[in-house]
């Protein structure tokens, strides 16, 4: 093909014009493979393209048929002329198709372009008595949600997943802009960052044996695989720890997995987290700039680059939300201490299930009321009781209550976004403070951190699930992750 095109060239090389009509001429006879994006944004129109995707909609007429198809890279879908002669009882909506035909214009003002069939070949066959989804049906999101293997195939799960892809692109770019150094956390860790127990524990299985195998230690099974217990990772904080003694600026962007027995809107055994570590820092207002930068870098990422996605979303999904993260984008984020937070709490009229006291963890009610009380925006709320913080946190010596540098972002809709402290530094303090717990020799690698050139540093993680359904206003958190896994539930 090439070769031809080269020869047609050079017989039209007498003039740069003929060079450039040859080429147009040759162009315009071959057939571009596209997405429907590129087809939709109207480049292309005027030359024979080929269009892959599933049916949408389907309609036929008496001399033409009218067909939808999307292949996932755009909300909007292209829209095919055929004539009725290419229609095939198999047409349906939900088959999977391969078009080719010419791109023109539309005389329909709601589609800025269409392709006229030549050829259209069914690819899969799709039986729209069973599919689970209707043709013009808007299904809500725990209808979805029952069929974690096909709801990709719709309009609000695509959206979202592109949401997803975009937002997590944007992250991405900000701390590459930003010079932080991305670190490949292991998923499997024989520590408890989080210190709460919550771990799923990796054990060696193997498939049965025809003929015994002889003993010995390398065929017990009660043998750990590591030699120590292991675990799926609760975070990969205390790893970043380790690289902020050699890089002032690290973050990690990967699974995480709690081994909560929860069914509630804002917890999943397995969700991704975003996690952070800023060395040569005293102070948690460096961790908050951090944490209100990145969250609003890339929610304005996201609605600049889903604008069609996101728009659905506000519309159709969770109507009034685009007002709620427009205020968020507009106005700085608030700080109060913990022990504002319980001052506001205890003069509020709002009965909570959970009683509000000095010492207390904050709750999910607790969390929303406040962000409500700081004008639905996020707010951070920061020194928190010492007891209520895992052993790394810093003690806040200086405070009249015992306090530690810690710090937590509150977002309308969810609650707590985001985590975070100053870590303890000072050696002796976090030995007595290991000791305390009963840690001290399991987390010896820890103590050796503050032993050779420590730092003062600190570091955050942000549930990016829950960042995503801040800035949709999805509900539950099993709706804005592909396979969502939570106790009582593994499907695929």
């Amino acid at each position: 093909m090439f070769q031809a095109a080269a020869k047609t060239l050079w017989v039209a090389s007498t003039s740069s014009r003929g060079a450039l009509t040859a080429l147009r001429h040759y162009c315009k006879k071959t057939t571009s493979k596209l997405r429907v994006s590129e087809a939709v944004s109207g480049t292309e129109v005027g030359r024979k393209i080929k269009v892959q995707g599933w049916v949408r909609s389907v309609r036929p007429q008496k001399a033409n048929l009218f067909l939808h198809v999307n292949d996932g890279s755009s909300l909007q879908s292209l829209q095919i002329v055929a004539s009725s002669e290419l229609s095939n009882p198999s047409l349906t909506f939900g088959s999977a198709i391969e078009v080719t035909g010419t791109l023109k214009k539309s005389p329909n003002q709601k589609q800025p372009v269409e392709l006229e069939a030549e050829q259209i070949h069914v690819v899969g066959e799709c039986n729209p008595v069973d599919f689970p989804f209707k043709i013009k049906e808007r299904h809500s999101l725990e209808y979805l949600r029952q069929y974690p293997h096909l709801r990709c195939r719709t309009n609000a799960f695509s959206s979202l997943l592109r949401v997803r892809s975009e937002a997590t692109t944007a992250i991405h770019s900000y701390f590459k802009e930003n010079a932080f150094v991305q670190i490949h956390t292991p998923v499997i860790t024989s520590n408890d960052c989080e210190g709460a127990g919550e771990l799923f524990q990796v054990e060696l299985t193997s498939t049965p044996q025809l003929s015994p195998q002889p003993s010995g230690p390398e065929n017990n099974e009660d043998e750990n695989f590591f030699s120590v217990p292991a675990f799926l990772t609760v975070s990969g904080q205390l790893h970043l720890e380790v690289m902020s003694g050699a890089f002032s600026k690290v973050y990690s962007f990967g699974p995480t997995f709690r081994a909560e027995n929860s069914q509630s809107r804002r917890h999943l055994a397995e969700f991704y987290m975003v996690e952070a570590e800023v060395a040569f820092t005293q102070s948690l207002e460096d961790l908050t700039r951090v944490m209100e930068d990145m969250f609003r870098s890339a929610t304005e990422h996201v609605l600049a680059h889903c604008a069609e996605d996101v728009d659905l979303f506000h519309k159709h999904v969770t109507p009034g939300h685009r007002e709620i993260v427009d205020s968020m984008l507009k106005k700085k984020f608030p700080v109060i201490t913990y022990s504002e937070a319980i001052d506001i709490l205890n003069r509020c009229s709002e009965k909570f299930a959970f009683p509000t006291h000095w010492g207390c963890d904050l709750q999910t009610e607790h969390e929303k009321y406040l962000v409500k009380h700081c004008g639905n925006i996020p707010v951070f709320v920061t020194d928190y009781p010492y007891n209520l913080k895992p052993f790394y946190a810093r003690d806040n010596q200086d405070h009249p209550e015992h306090t530690a540098a810690a710090v937590d972002l509150l977002v309308p809709g969810v609650g707590e976004l985001c985590g975070g402290s100053l870590r303890e530094e000072r050696l002796d303090l976090l030995r007595a403070r290991l000791e305390e717990v009963g840690l001290e020799e399991t987390y010896s690698w820890y103590l050796d951190l503050r032993r050779f050139g420590s730092v003062p540093h600190g570091g955050f993680g942000l549930g990016f699930e829950r960042y995503l359904q801040c800035i949709l206003g999805v509900e539950n958190i099993k709706d804005v992750i592909p396979f969502p896994r939570f106790s009582h539930s593994c499907l695929l």
